[in-house]
């Protein structure tokens, strides 16, 4: 397959995407089409939520086929899933000589041409980049943001493009970057946000030390006096900036958290009136409409990103202190990230809020539960978990049994697998989970499938509310990686009859 260069002028280069309703494809579609280039794009016909984005650019993907590589096509951009041993546009591609990137690759290709940040971490990095956008919405700074899921202050899409983007001859570009296979590599960030490293991804990093050397890697890609913003707070997060800080003392070290030292030191000012009040040490109060100590940590990243760009344009970050403000209060997180599917009253009127979070390591569900529990105190949480990939489950079965402290009713389901993995080669189950889970939690309920558990459910929504206790209602929340965001929509159908 021939390798391609991408254009330096976008303006009417005809790109073809193969696999363009993944996550990271469309997105990365908004972002060329918004630098003038004519977009086609082939896919399964099964829809997407990535479906609406595309239709807003007039965009339709068309059926996998040869004749979609037309004489008019100079680039093929293609997802890691497909290859041209199976995939008759990329066949046809390469019987023709047009040039193919791989999705990471142009990525990287588009990041060279601009001031490039990173966001990376086990945790938090799409809520950190959503964040960072929706501040910089607020900012006179010409940029262009692409997270790994729609965010609704984006405007419901995954990304954002400032009005004067276009027409700037230097542009920002912050960009959320993936750990899994080293995908980030192929960056070229002047910045990385660092926001969490612990084991996960077992069937590419087996160790700790293999997952925290790669995100070393990364990092070590910085340029001389590049920047790194990392989470205090987070015991991987430092020890990988202080490996980086050994191999190149150049680097520029900004940390941010409750246990950090200088401008970005978090003080957590308690929730109220479902807000999440805190304090940054060099700008003063804030808050989030969100749940979650986690979200406020994601926050002061995105602040401590934002500041660090306005200094680049000789800007004063206190001069921005209400436009950062409004920026924080405006995020209402992005699709399966705390996402509120909908609200409803059972039969005897009490209130139920379905929520689907995205959610699928231990310390994510873990974290993520204990916000809900302070954010929604007067709400009795259900939880639904479907655990995703044997590898991770069977690696960190301990982790998960143990992680759903703050839940008041737990539902668990056969795992969800992943194409890389052969169910065969695992001794561990769905059911294996819950026998674990059963040794620290009472309320912990099995339904080998998904809507097999939306009776159950329904019962227990009908059951008497202790009213002091509980004198909000419910919070049923999907969590996983998984497709058990299916039982939520179910739970809200019934509600509604």
């Amino acid at each position: 397959m021939r390798k391609a260069v991408l254009p330096e002028d976008l303006r009417g280069v005809h790109i073809h995407f193969v696999g363009i309703k993944g996550t990271g494809m469309a997105a990365l579609t908004e972002i060329l089409f918004n630098r003038g280039a004519v977009i086609t794009g082939s896919d399964v016909s099964e829809r997407f939520y990535t479906d609406e984005i595309l239709e807003k650019l007039g965009l339709k993907a068309l059926p996998f086929s040869k004749d979609n590589i037309t004489d008019s096509v100079q680039l093929v951009i293609y997802s890691s899933a497909y290859n041209a041993e199976k995939n008759p546009d990329l066949a046809e591609a390469e019987k023709k000589g047009v040039p193919c990137l791989l999705y990471t690759e142009a990525l990287g290709a588009y990041s060279e041409r601009a001031y490039s940040a990173g966001i990376c971490g086990v945790h938090g990095k799409t809520s950190t980049t959503g964040l960072t956008g929706t501040v910089l919405k607020e900012l006179d700074l010409p940029c262009q943001v692409l997270a790994g899921s729609v965010i609704n202050s984006f405007g419901n899409t995954c990304t954002y493009t400032s009005p004067d983007c276009k027409d700037s001859e230097r542009h920002f570009f912050v960009a959320e970057t993936c750990e899994y296979q080293k995908h980030f590599m192929s960056f070229c960030p002047q910045k990385i946000i660092l926001t969490s490293v612990e084991p996960d991804h077992q069937d590419f990093y087996p160790t700790y030390e293999d997952i925290r050397d790669a995100f070393v890697e990364y990092i070590l890609k910085l340029p001389q006096d590049g920047t790194l913003i990392y989470c205090a707070d987070d015991k991987g997060a430092v020890e990988t900036a202080g490996i980086a800080k050994e191999k190149r003392p150049d680097i520029q070290m900004v940390p941010y958290g409750t246990k950090a030292d200088g401008d970005y030191r978090l003080s957590f000012c308690g929730v109220k009136n479902e807000h999440n009040s805190f304090n940054i040490a060099s700008l003063g109060d804030f808050y989030l409409c969100v749940p979650g100590k986690h979200e406020v940590l994601d926050a002061v990243a995105a602040v401590a990103l934002s500041c660090e760009l306005l200094k680049i344009e000789n800007k004063n970050p206190a001069d921005y202190i209400e436009n950062i403000r409004r920026g924080l209060a405006a995020f209402s997180g992005g699709k399966r990230r705390s996402e509120i599917v909908g609200r409803g009253k059972t039969k005897n009127g009490i209130s139920v809020i379905v929520m689907d979070d995205y959610g699928h390591h231990p310390t994510a569900v873990k974290t993520t539960l204990s916000g809900y529990r302070e954010f929604y105190s007067g709400r009795k949480i259900i939880v639904d978990f479907m655990s995703h990939t044997y590898s991770r489950t069977q690696a960190l079965l301990s982790e998960f049994a143990s992680s759903f402290t703050g839940a008041d009713e737990i539902i668990l389901h056969k795992i969800y697998s992943s194409a890389r993995e052969n169910a065969a080669d695992f001794s561990i189950t769905g059911k294996t989970l819950y026998e674990k889970t059963r040794e620290h939690f009472e309320n912990v309920h099995y339904f080998e499938e998904i809507l097999d558990a939306s009776g159950f459910v329904l019962s227990l929504l009908e059951e008497p509310l202790d009213s002091k206790k509980y004198p909000d209602g419910y919070l049923l929340v999907t969590m996983g990686a998984g497709d058990n965001w299916k039982l939520g929509k179910e739970i809200l159908k019934s509600l509604e009859q």
